[in-house]
């Protein structure tokens, strides 16, 4: 059964995050399935206006101005005109969402129910209860889940986590992971170190304390992420001067080592931390304060292509996150034959079994504990090899088999009957007994105003755009 899909979020390439990277590859591998997919998102810069991607995915980028973090202003009212141009344009017959962050993901769902389309919503995050913030942003989950014909989330957790907050039927919640492809992280132990000259060389003095021709082997730490709060920016600051004051680590000479003239062996740590944000100032003040430029390299944020040959680099990926619903970053450090550190929260533990990664408590000295042992059992080559770990992955997280389990999801929300706007509004007055009827007004005058439009700009007079035929 072939579907035409409208895939909506503020979230989009050219920016760069887990559920951009999610919706493209999904919308490609759905277009290999013989689906059309269509994504509509805010302009970047000067990125305006219709872009075609790989395999024909064609993009619509609003003329919307950004309120906050790649986030536009609700507006509803006045997006009404342009979203419905674009559904009757294309022919869409499912709008999916994806992040409950996504102010585009609300609107294009609400208005395309609205129109009597199907609509699919992707939860890719976890939320709290207490705060101001979670509180509205719940309600808003709330209200547009409430119309929706299906919910998916990328972990167990995450689908607690959205039954809860959103008051929405477990059974209407599936469970799909995110994936990686696996032909763009492969890993390759030969560029580890590449600028120390591969994983060991002699050196004539580390330092005053270290006797001369020594051999020195750096063991690389790879941070990847936001440099935001939530992903344990300060956990993170405070673990690396620990873990710099402990490694360099040397090891007593044996008689084996004097054959070669070698007086002894000496471990030392460096971190390559990628991404930005606003905790990056908490970093290079650390790094200042204990004098670790030469061993801790603040990369800034990298580009898609860039994520790979950093992660080539490095032997431990190191993970602190406070809150996560899933973590795709471990996946492609995983699958990069990295050893992989993280905190236990949120659905991580759902991610990678055991014996490929070591979890930890969200504070210091869980952390630092955990890498003393992954770096203990990289030197002493007792961990998965990275041949075995790329497999696993491979095996475990295929985009194809997310896009077929995706395809079900459609096939099923297709089949179910139409609901009619006076059915749509009696669920959006359940909503509470404030939010409940307010909303039910917006959602009148949209409606109205949706019924204008059709007379205004009758929909045969919409020209109908030609499928792709690459």
């Amino acid at each position: 059964m072939r579907h035409v899909i409208c895939m909506v979020s503020d979230f989009f390439y050219p920016n760069l995050g887990g559920v951009e990277s999610h919706i493209f590859t999904l919308s490609q591998c759905l277009i290999k399935l013989g689906h059309k997919v269509v994504v509509i998102t805010h302009s970047y810069g000067n990125r305006v206006g219709v872009r075609y991607m790989t395999n024909g995915l064609k993009v619509y980028y609003l003329p919307v101005k950004t309120m906050h973090d790649q986030v536009v202003l609700p507006t509803l009212f006045a997006s009404l005109s342009i979203f419905r141009n674009i559904f009757i344009r294309e022919c869409i017959e499912i709008v999916h969402g994806h992040s409950a962050f996504s102010t585009l993901a609300h609107e294009g769902i609400l208005i395309a129910r609205l129109l009597g389309l199907k609509a699919v919503f992707t939860d890719h995050s976890l939320n709290g209860f207490a705060d101001v913030s979670a509180i509205l942003t719940n309600k808003l989950l709330e209200i547009t889940l409430s119309g929706i014909n299906h919910c998916i989330c990328v972990s167990h957790t995450g689908k607690e986590n959205t039954v809860l907050r959103a008051k929405v039927p477990a059974n209407y919640v599936s469970v799909i992971p995110n994936a990686t492809d696996t032909t763009l992280f492969k890993p390759d132990v030969s560029r580890r170190d590449k600028d120390k000259s591969m994983l060991s060389f002699i050196v004539n003095t580390i330092s005053d304390k270290f006797l001369k021709n020594g051999i020195y082997i750096p063991v690389t730490i790879v941070a990847l992420s936001r440099l935001v709060y939530r992903k344990g920016i300060d956990l993170l600051a405070s673990v690396i001067p620990i873990i710099c004051k402990k490694y360099p680590k040397v090891i007593s000479r044996s008689s084996r080592l004097l054959l070669f003239g070698i007086m002894q062996i000496v471990y030392q740590v460096h971190f390559l931390i990628g991404g930005d944000g606003p905790k990056r100032i908490v970093l290079e003040q650390v790094r200042e304060k204990e004098a670790l430029h030469e061993r801790v390299s603040l990369l800034g944020a990298l580009d898609q292509s860039e994520v790979h040959e950093t992660l080539l680099q490095g032997h431990i990926f190191l993970n602190t996150s406070l809150t996560e619903a899933y973590c795709i970053a471990i996946v492609e450090a995983a699958a990069c034959g990295l050893q992989v550190v993280s905190t236990k929260v949120g659905g991580i533990p759902e991610v990678l079994p055991p014996d490929m990664i070591r979890m930890a408590q969200p504070n210091v000295n869980a952390i630092v504990s955990a890498l003393d042992d992954a770096i203990d059992s990289h030197l002493k080559g007792t961990c998965m090899s990275p041949s075995a770990c790329h497999q696993f992955i491979h095996r475990t997280y295929n985009w194809l088999d997310i896009a077929t389990r995706t395809q079900l999801v459609y096939d099923n929300v297709k089949k179910q009957p139409n609901s009619s706007v006076g059915k749509l509004l009696r669920r959006y007055r359940t909503c509470g007994p404030v939010a409940g009827p307010f909303f039910v007004l917006i959602f009148t005058i949209c409606h109205i105003l949706l019924q204008f439009f059709e007379w205004l700009y009758p929909r045969h007079l919409i020209d109908i755009a030609p499928d792709y035929n690459g």
